[in-house]
């Protein structure tokens, strides 16, 4: 492939955040970009991880208290899944609820079709429809089940990623989009000890240390960079004013590296600031989404009290208080 092909297949805006993110005062690289296909297969081996708690406890939750969902939210919706990734929880969802169809919305344009395939051998008359979009910044519906009633469905504590004025904008966008009436299944991660909470985000196997280092190698890649890898590590920690575990490459030198023509400069022990992982507490999460217009009607969570799922129904807009 020449470099003009090459460059030609930049998503640009995945350039502008990149570049205007090493330039600011606080470096930082919005979370989404870490799901290239690599990071993508990644992320899966980390749901698999020992130390990452929460995709076995959602998991749980879903296989246990699907049932009550659909008995509460009906049956026969679309689901409309945001980053749906693998889909790895989805079937238990899908099995529960009977849907006429589903809607598979993530940024990974190749794992979304992979995964979308292989619901496709696993449902063979359901209608799939996935959409490869980015979410933060609209919510398409595709026009086959535009009027049809609708589940949205955002598991994984994804959520957690945004800044809560963030989380409220997209949460009033996906009631937009999804319809008054719609309900949402939603997973929160719940605020635990420090060191459970660390140890999901920093795993002995270095498994997300590859996956928040590989954020470098993308940039390289796909926008003609030469940042030493080899000179950043990763790094977790927990911000408590914030309640979120944050994650950093840290420089472990002075660095000097050029992306897409631009010179950038870092000093050892400097940062760029790559994930946020907010963590609510039970009522945290229900003004979440009560900000965000949508009633919650039932809340899951296991035994410890460690992730929750929460059954939302988008509420009608007020006139007056």
């Amino acid at each position: 492939m020449d470099a003009v092909s090459t460059i030609t297949k930049v998503d640009p805006a995945f350039r502008a955040d990149v570049l205007a993110g090493l330039a600011a005062p606080i470096r930082a690289i919005p979370a989404r970009w870490f799901y290239d296909r690599r990071g993508s297969e990644l992320f899966e081996e980390i749901t698999r991880l020992p130390e990452y708690y929460p995709t076995r406890t959602e998991t749980a939750l879903l296989e246990q208290y699907s049932g009550d969902v659909a008995a509460l939210a009906g049956t026969g919706d679309a689901v409309v899944e945001l980053g749906s990734g693998s889909s790895a929880k989805t079937p238990i969802l899908l099995r529960a609820v009977e849907p006429c169809a589903y809607v598979p919305i993530d940024i990974s344009g190749d794992f979304l079709r992979d995964s979308a395939e292989a619901l496709r051998t696993e449902f063979p008359g359901l209608p799939i429809h996935p959409v490869e979009a980015d979410f933060m910044h609209s919510i398409p519906i595709p026009e086959a089940v535009a009027d049809a009633r609708k589940l949205g469905f955002f598991p994984g504590s994804t959520v957690g990623n945004m800044v809560p004025g963030t989380a409220v904008d997209l949460l009033r966008r996906l009631k937009q989009s999804l319809g008054c009436g719609a309900f949402l299944l939603i997973g929160m991660d719940r605020i635990k000890d420090i060191e459970t909470l660390i140890r999901a985000y920093d795993d002995s196997a270095g498994i997300t240390a590859q996956f928040n280092l590989n954020l470098l190698h993308r940039i390289n890649e796909e926008l003609d960079g030469d940042i030493p890898v080899h000179r950043f590590r990763h790094r977790a920690r927990w911000d408590e004013a914030h309640s979120r575990i944050e994650m950093h490459l840290e420089a472990v030198e002075d660095v000097a590296f050029t992306v897409g023509g631009e010179r950038f400069s870092m000093r050892a022990g400097e940062t760029v600031h790559t994930e946020n992982s907010h963590k609510y507490g039970p009522r945290d999460a229900r003004l979440l989404l009560l900000a965000s217009g949508w009633r919650v009607v039932r809340e899951w969570t296991d035994p410890a009290e460690s992730f929750a799922i929460l059954l939302a129904e988008a509420e009608p807009i007020r006139f007056a208080p």
